[in-house]
């Protein structure tokens, strides 16, 4: 059965609006209300209409708006005749001194007269005002004002373009304030967010207007000199940045003294992105910093950060914890008179899938700046304390366990329970085990460290200053500190006995020792003449490759049946066990 379209109910015409109701209803219906003609020209307009420029009877509604917009809003008018669609189109209409944005949507009435053409217009000022406020947040630094990574990455890019096409470098400089960490914490937030600002403001004025100036965060800026590129050039402007940053800041009633340190990339000599110019800058700023401060540093290759494979090697170090990777060696100490093993050093290797061993000088750096190294070192502490006990069952005597602290374990709140849950598990007692600290860690924070070294001092554990003599030449922590271990240096070893100046420093170290009642372990002994003159200067312990080089826990065990030094040496060398 087939259905005729005819039989659909068509709907029936509507009447014309009464031209007076709708001229009535244009107060209420938008920010801006039109009746046009189908020719485009004004016939009414409401009262908040009228407050454009040059609204009057007759006028071509396209006249009013931008030139730039006239096409547009005349397409619009023009396809609403042929269409029951409104169409929506955005102009800008002239409002005393400046350009008023609307979004008009056109309709076409049936009004029965020769304005059948509605427009309604929405202001959009306030809408694009809050748009342009968000876009602004989204590429400058709140504090101030200036422009963020965002917005910096997009400038040195544009810049980049320029200088492909003249031919012509640029360089990139990063500042970082000196000594502004001590603003914050000794006078506030406040007081440091003043002097930022001040700063920015200094340093925006110093530079030309074809400069950029960003901040990156903390205390830190970055300007994009384009032109800027040779020696010269380069001295002029970062003098001139440097000068401004020394004048005192006068802030809430105090007077701040701060500098600058400053590192320079420069395109394309050191490299052709915004990405590693950038880096390259601030690792150049970190060497002016590393190097005095208050300096400028253009940037060099041996200035380089870590590489990229040290970056992949990290990621590769959290694997390794989960896999079991890690490792301990054994390295031992023996009587230097008797030659028999009293104790060892523990040392931390890793041995990688691929790679194989893996030197501790590689990976060691970057758990330390991780915080990988807690863990590791709380395991290596652990794993020491219960090794020891099967070392002695084997050796039928006592000895005694070494175990490397590193800076950051040494300032963890949590070592010191850390140690005592190694000595509780492996039941091993506090007068084996000595843990080896350098100077330079226990200089950090004095105070700190004589805190925690009594507390170590208390469970018995005996103190161990490692690589001693190449740190701090004050010898004041060795009364304040409760120290029992002197490790002397392989720099001061290597080359005795025929060099006098370490001769001597080594004889220095002893009569040190002797008085203050502290033992000696002479590192990186790895010859008979070494170890015959270490001994005849009275040192107790030594260690080094004549005595045994690291070893894994199983080849230890083998060394300590032997009980003799000689034990240890590679075949091809040892001698007869006497």
């Amino acid at each position: 059965m087939h259905t005729s379209f005819s039989a659909v109910p068509q709907p029936q015409a509507s009447a014309p609006l009464p031209a007076g109701l709708l001229d009535g209803l244009l107060e209420t219906a938008g920010d801006a209300v039109f009746r046009v003609t189908s020719g485009g020209q004004i016939r009414t307009a409401s009262t908040r209409a009228r407050r454009l420029g040059g609204v009057e009877p007759g006028r071509a509604l396209v006249s009013l708006v931008h030139e730039a917009d006239q096409a547009a809003l005349r397409n619009a008018l023009v396809s609403s005749v042929g269409s029951i669609d409104p169409a929506i189109v955005e102009a800008r209409f002239r409002l005393g001194e400046r350009d008023v944005c609307y979004e008009l949507r056109i309709a076409l009435l049936d009004t029965g007269d020769d304005a059948p053409i509605l427009v309604i217009g929405r202001d959009m000022s306030a809408q694009q005002a809050t748009e342009e406020r968000l876009r602004h947040m989204a590429t400058h630094d709140a504090l101030t004002e200036l422009p963020n990574r965002v917005l910096l990455s997009d400038r040195i890019r544009m810049v980049i373009a320029n200088a492909r096409r003249s031919g012509q470098g640029f360089s990139v400089a990063t500042i970082g304030l000196d000594g502004f960490k001590k603003v914050n914490d000794g006078l506030g937030h406040p007081v440091g967010d003043a002097v930022l600002q001040m700063a920015a403001g200094r340093l925006r004025r110093t530079l030309r207007d074809s400069d950029t100036l960003a901040r990156v965060g903390g205390d830190e800026f970055v300007a994009v000199l384009p032109g800027t590129f040779n020696d010269a050039q380069i001295k002029l402007v970062t003098g001139r940045l440097m000068a401004t940053l020394q004048s005192p800041f006068e802030v809430a009633g105090h007077t701040i003294y701060l500098g600058a340190s400053i590192g320079v990339s420069v395109y394309p000599d050191h490299a052709e992105d915004e990405v590693r110019l950038i880096t390259l800058a601030d690792t150049a700023m970190s060497r002016a910093k590393e190097t005095g401060k208050a300096r400028t540093v253009l940037y060099s290759p041996r200035d380089q950060g870590p590489p990229e494979h040290d970056i992949s090697l990290e990621a590769a170090m959290f694997n390794a914890v989960r896999e079991g990777e890690f490792l301990l060696f054994y390295q031992p100490i023996v009587d230097a008179r008797t030659r028999t093993i009293e104790g060892f050093e523990t040392l931390m290797r890793w041995k990688h899938p691929t790679l194989g061993m893996v030197p501790p000088g590689r990976f060691i750096p970057i758990a330390e700046n991780n915080g990988l190294i807690n863990l590791l070192g709380a395991w290596a502490l652990k794993a020491a304390c219960m090794q020891i006990r099967q070392f002695q069952e084997v050796a039928g005597r006592e000895l005694y366990i070494s175990v490397n602290i590193s800076p950051r374990q040494f300032r963890s709140d949590r070592f010191l329970q850390v140690l005592d849950d190694a000595l509780a598990m492996s039941g091993t007692p506090g007068r084996q085990l000595v843990l080896e600290i350098t100077e330079g860690t226990l200089m950090i924070d004095p105070q700190h460290a004589e805190s925690i070294l009594t507390k170590m001092a208390e469970r018995e554990a005996r103190i161990a200053i490692d690589d001693f003599g190449t740190g701090y030449s004050s010898l004041a922590y060795l009364k304040r500190f409760p120290i029992s271990v002197l490790k002397v240096d392989r720099a001061f070893v290597k080359d005795l006995p025929e060099a006098e100046k370490d001769a001597a420093i080594c004889n220095a170290v002893l009569d040190l020792a002797k008085h203050l009642d502290l033992s000696v372990v002479a590192e990186g002994v790895e010859t008979e003449e070494q170890l015959s003159w270490l001994d005849t200067q009275g040192v107790h312990y030594v260690q080094g490759y004549l005595t045994g080089k690291p070893m894994p826990a199983n080849v230890a065990l083998a060394a300590l049946k032997e009980n003799l030094y000689t034990a240890l040496l590679p075949a091809e060398t040892r001698t007869v066990k006497p």
